[in-house]
């Protein structure tokens, strides 16, 4: 009988299985972070009990997103690991540099606008994103 790290088709379907599970988290995060923000708005009109209950849930829910990506890691094989990493610290890196930068640049009025976290998560998703189909061009 062979072991489970090193048995290919336990370890595809254990792969398999945690971006399953990963992708569920990730889309019960995204739906939690949507009543949150426009729960108050659109549904129950303020009730500050309410909000406070969607934002503890969201937050929850975003732990287990947290474990899931951290279970998928996990079961990735070294180079797989090691693009997801090298695409997250990328997408960290250039997320923390461009953001304060861009907070600067508001608290000193040199954009019209105000700095949105909504656009920092677009451009820290993108950057990863690149990073992974740069990662995995680069170790093919």
């Amino acid at each position: 009988m062979s072991h489970p790290k090193t048995d290919p088709n336990n370890w595809a379907a254990n792969t398999t299985r945690n971006t399953v599970r990963l992708a569920y988290w990730t889309g019960a995060w995204v739906l939690t972070m949507a009543i949150a923000n426009f729960g108050p708005r659109v549904i129950w009109q303020f009730n500050e009990p309410l909000t406070i209950v969607a934002i503890l849930i969201n937050l929850l829910v975003g732990f287990g997103m947290i474990l899931a990506n951290k279970r998928h890691l996990n079961g990735l094989d070294e180079m797989h690991r090691k693009i997801q990493l090298e695409a997250m610290a990328l997408s960290l890196g250039i997320g923390l540099v461009v953001g304060l930068a861009y907070r600067n640049l508001d608290v000193t009025n040199l954009i019209v606008s105000n700095a949105e976290i909504s656009h920092l998560v677009i451009l820290m998703a993108l950057v990863y994103l690149a990073g992974i189909v740069f990662g995995l061009r680069k170790y093919r």
